[in-house]
């Protein structure tokens, strides 16, 4: 099967990339200088800004606002760093605040198979306490981003005492599981151009709405290399290039160096069954 999984990270210990990990390769982690522990003045008003508009925060006050803030110190991860992988495994909550990480595996020869697509306002990460797994995955970052980092303590603390949040925490992870079944489903069932398109419209739906950074009329545009989006698709470079090329004489896209500017979502969504 093109994209077989390994149950362990030990098939990674003679990896096939040799002396040149590439980003997503194992101790390719984020240095501690990432993390902001201060909280004073505008400062604590920042990390306030982390969780605001956060889905699972949405009605809290200012003083439980400030109180979570305090317990989730910030993280900024530029793009294809990586946030999380089995060889540096740590219990903890990540509260995506702003940007895109996608949560993928890897095969013996290097191959990854993304399970999923976090999109800024929710939550991932290895916590058992809430029924959440990563067993042998990695996070990326797609872009540059943001995140609130919670310990197992502080979860059981603050969240999981308030329904509310503990409500809407079951119903992420249940909206997880059933994008993670469409994910396997389209890559048995969707030839690849056709998850090319669905990858793109889902980066697509995921991205803020518009205002007055991001004006009504604005064709929406994804940051990723043609190399990126392959590995999102679960195809080679090579063919993710040559579906695109097809896609933009098509009038539906149009390519830039790293860069694509979907012209026409409606006809995506057609490409992508």
């Amino acid at each position: 099967m093109p994209y077989c999984l390994l149950s362990s990270a030990e098939a990674l210990a003679s990896p096939v990339w040799g002396a040149a990990p590439p980003p997503w390769a194992p101790g390719r982690r984020e240095e501690t200088r990432h993390m902001d522990h201060t909280a004073t003045g505008d400062e604590g008003a920042e990390r306030t800004w982390c969780l605001a508009e956060v889905d699972i925060f949405c009605d809290l006050s200012e003083s439980d606002m400030e109180a979570i803030a305090a317990a989730a110190p910030m993280k900024t991860y530029q793009a294809g760093e990586i946030l999380y992988s089995p060889t540096q495994p740590s219990e903890v909550l990540f509260i995506l605040k702003k940007g895109q990480v996608r949560v993928f595996r890897l095969s013996a020869d290097g191959r990854a198979l993304t399970t999923a697509i976090i999109s800024p306002g929710t939550i991932f990460g290895e916590m058992v306490l809430l029924g959440q797994h990563m067993y042998d995955n990695y996070a990326e970052a797609l872009d540059d981003t943001i995140v609130c980092v919670m310990s197992h303590a502080d979860v059981h603390r603050l969240l999981l005492t308030d329904a509310r949040i503990a409500a809407r925490i079951t119903a992420i992870l249940g909206r997880r599981l059933a994008e993670l079944e469409q994910r396997l489903s389209d890559s048995v069932f969707k030839t690849v151009a056709q998850r090319i398109a669905t990858t793109l419209t889902t980066l697509t739906s995921a991205q803020p709405p518009t205002g007055p950074l991001r004006p009504v009329g604005r064709h929406p545009q994804i940051a990723l290399t043609h190399e990126q989006l392959a590995a999102l698709a679960g195809t080679s470079r090579e063919t993710c290039t040559k579906v695109l090329r097809d896609y933009a004489d098509r009038g539906l896209l149009r390519l830039a160096r790293g860069r694509i500017t979907v012209l026409d979502l409606n006809q995506l969504k057609d490409a992508a069954g």
